[in-house]
């Protein structure tokens, strides 16, 4: 199956098996980006655990996903935690929605978005599969995370990876980051856990994922789309 890497493609490859949903990606992305704190609380009645801030939107760039998994009599349990984020699309429908050229493809492979050239049409936010986009309420403009473009142009690891304590999240050249994912699933199964999988390390979804994922259930489970119609 043809890759959708390039040599210049930068972006993030997670491995959700040893991710402790500690959140510091979460403290990190919104340091660097000076992003709004007022919404991360814990809401009664969410059913959601430790999960306070949700959902990826205009205030969180990343989002830890906390997901309990408990058998009918209750005997057996899983937690499965899984640090998620824009996925910077090889075949991107936001950047092919916008009218008015605010989403650009940057040097690096990655999808961002200039405030200053965005009209706040909310078409991108239509468009995104995974529902990553958000407006800014008083601005009507769009956000998301840049991959930390004004790190990487500096030679810097994007603050979210920087951050994480056990190295589930990793960044570097999408096409070297999928060659050490591929040896981490074998390890896997190797080790019992033949549920492991590659999500979006080929160019089945978008055309490429160029922040990928390492999975141990089926991607609704993490709240991820099986399949995507780029003809939407």
């Amino acid at each position: 199956m043809m890759q959708h890497t390039t040599r210049r493609s930068m972006g993030f490859f997670t491995d959700t098996t040893i991710c402790i949903g500690c959140k510091a990606c979460e403290v990190a992305c919104k340091q660097w980006n000076r992003l709004p704190t007022d919404n991360d609380r814990f809401t009664e009645m969410t059913g959601n655990s430790y999960d306070n801030t949700r959902q990826l939107d205009n205030a969180h760039w990343r989002h830890v996903k906390f997901i309990e998994q408990f058998s009918e009599d209750r005997s057996k349990s899983r937690w499965l935690m899984m640090s998620d984020v824009c996925k910077h699309c090889a075949h991107a429908a936001c950047l092919k929605a916008c009218p008015t050229g605010a989403i650009v493809r940057t040097e690096f492979d990655t999808v961002v978005i200039q405030p200053d050239v965005c009209k706040g049409m909310k078409l991108c936010v239509d468009a995104c599969p995974f529902s990553v986009i958000h407006l800014i309420p008083p601005l009507k403009i769009a956000r998301k995370c840049t991959l930390c473009y004004d790190r990487i142009s500096e030679g810097m690891v994007p603050a979210c990876a920087q951050a994480c304590p056990t190295d589930s999240i990793r960044f570097g050249p999408v096409s070297e980051l999928i060659i050490g994912a591929k040896a981490r699933v074998r390890q896997l199964h190797e080790q019992g856990e033949t549920g492991a999988f590659l999500y979006g390390a080929d160019d089945t979804l978008a055309g490429g994922l160029n922040a990928f994922y390492l999975l141990v259930d089926r991607p609704r489970v993490y709240g991820l789309p099986e399949s995507i119609d780029l003809e939407k």
